[in-house]
Formats: C-alpha cells, structure tokens, sequence
C-alpha cells in the first residue's frame, strides 16, 4: 500500500515513517505544502496522512484539491488542531477519519487498516476471490485452504491487483505502487516481470487459477471472468 505523509514536523515524521515502513508501506514524504500539492498532483496514492498545520498552506485545502480531482486515496487528517470546526470541515471536505495529536502509533495503524479496508475492500476483514482467501490485517493468504507464502512485494502486488478486479494495470502505475518515488530512477521496469513470474508460479503450486492475465504492449489485469 502507498501512502503519503505530510507532516512538517522532522522528529514526528521520522518516527511516522519507519513506523509506516515496517508495517509494510510504502511511504513517501512531503515536508510542506507545495511539495505535497505537487505530489498529490503527480502520484497515486491508497491514503493521504495529512497534518492540518503546515508552514506554507493549510492542509484542508490538499484535502480539498484531491477532492476536487476525484482522487479514490483515502484520506486521514493528523493534527494538534482538535477545534470541533476544524473537525468538522475536514470531515465535510471528505477525509475519511480524524486524529489529534498526542496519538498512539498502534491507534494510527488501526484507523490506517479501517480506512484502506473502506476504500478497498468495502469495509471487509477477509477478502474472498475465487480460491483465494486474503486477511489484509495479517497479510495472510491461502489457496484452496492452504497457506501461501509470498515475499512482501509478491503479497503487495497480489493486494492491488485484487483491489483492481478487472482493470488494466500499467507496469509503470504497478511500479509506481510498489516502489513509490524510487521508481524514477529505474532505467525499466523488467523487475516487475519477475516478481509477477514468481506470484504466479507460487499460486499455480498451490493449484491457483492462473487469473493474473498479461495484455501485451498494455499490461495486466486480474481476470474475473
């Protein structure tokens, strides 16, 4: 999952990113207002982490123009503004949940699943797709009942190809995904080919359905049919 934090504070940012980090996510960071507009104009993202309070702007108004722009990314505002209007007009503008400050890493990390849960899954704790069976929570999967063991950026890729049934997925949009910003420094993207190779021969040991299917010269899809 990809996420985008923008926080100005370095020693609260710090320790939101190696959090985040070892929870699995891919993080980037932006320090200020301009570097997160300009992110959220050029990126996809599964949530925006945003802090109200920022140097050069507001972040209401990076809840506004994501918005505006139909972003699907979820949105969690992260702030010492705990005013009840501050609330509310972050909740109407259509973030997805509010967290003050102080918080507890474990309180963020629950509400982070919640809201990817909302936006991706319907709200479910499982995720059913013909022979497999996903826990997102546990990053669990089995296949026809049996447990399926996958590195990180195999059960990555699985998560966003079953949070895109049926949609054609770029390599470049599944890079981006996965690596986040570091991706455009890479010279191809041939790596993708091999950890879509190794997801799949992983599902097919397990007796899977091989319904990752390839559309040359396009990309990818996860077949429902």
């Amino acid at each position: 999952m990809k996420l985008l934090l923008v926080e100005d504070e370095a020693t609260l940012r710090r320790t939101l990113v190696d959090t985040l980090r070892q929870g699995g996510y891919v993080v980037e960071v932006a320090p200020n207002f301009a570097q997160a507009y300009e992110k959220i104009k050029l990126y996809q993202y599964d949530c925006v982490l945003v802090d109200l309070t920022l140097p050069d702007g507001d972040g209401l108004d990076l809840v506004r123009a994501l918005k505006s722009d139909g972003s699907q990314a979820g949105v969690l505002v992260i702030t010492a503004r705990d005013g009840l209007d501050d609330r509310v007009r972050g909740l109407d503008l259509g973030a997805d949940d509010y967290l003050p400050k102080p918080f507890h890493l474990s309180e963020l990390n629950a509400r982070l699943r919640a809201i990817l849960r909302r936006r991706q899954f319907q709200g479910q704790h499982q995720i059913v797709f013909r022979d497999l069976l996903v826990w997102p929570d546990q990053a669990e999967v089995l296949v026809h009942g049996e447990p399926l063991a996958l590195t990180r950026k195999e059960y990555d890729m699985l998560l966003y190809f079953l949070a895109n049934p049926g949609r054609v997925l770029t390599k470049e949009a599944i890079a981006e995904h996965l690596w986040g910003d570091h991706v455009d420094a890479a010279d191809s993207f041939d790596f993708i080919y091999t950890h879509l190779k190794n997801l799949r021969r992983k599902l097919q040991e397990k007796g899977g359905t091989n319904y990752i299917r390839t559309l040359y010269g396009v990309g990818y899809k996860l077949s429902t049919e």
